[in-house]
């Protein structure tokens, strides 16, 4: 496949997926923040908040090569939607205005990650129709 400029767009957006999933390192202060993992066990353990890197470093290391993911692409798409169902299961049974009175940086983290994961899951799914259009592997 060709660079051109919509492939190179695509790339800086597999890049920015990658960044904004590192982000939950300034989130969680290191894993040093303990309303995050408190507030939802299951998804946010420090565990999970360091999967979600690794899931970031994932989107980045094939943000030149995606157009030979294709398959890869798909199983992002699947990632973010489950964390994006995930938070507005979380959002309608929590208050996070109770989380903002704790700790503001749980506060913004649980008010933006679902927004986030829908945003990139709609970048994901857009990316693996394109791929799976123009007949890649």
């Amino acid at each position: 496949m060709t660079r051109t400029l919509k492939s190179d767009t695509i790339t800086k957006g597999f890049v920015i997926a990658g960044i904004m999933n590192m982000s939950v390192l300034v989130f969680s202060r290191f894993f040093t923040n303990s309303f995050i993992p408190e507030s939802d066990p299951n998804v946010m353990s420090n565990f999970g908040l360091l999967m979600i890197v690794i899931w970031g470093l994932a989107y980045i290391s094939v943000a030149k090569n995606y157009h030979n993911v294709k398959w890869l692409v798909g199983v992002f798409a699947l990632e973010k939607i489950i964390y994006g169902i995930i938070w507005i299961k979380w959002m309608l049974a929590n208050d996070v205005s109770a989380l903002f009175s704790n700790d503001k940086m749980a506060g913004v983290f649980y008010s933006v990650y679902g927004a986030n994961d829908w945003v990139f899951f709609i970048f994901f799914l857009f990316v693996f129709i394109r791929l799976i259009k123009i007949g890649t592997n």
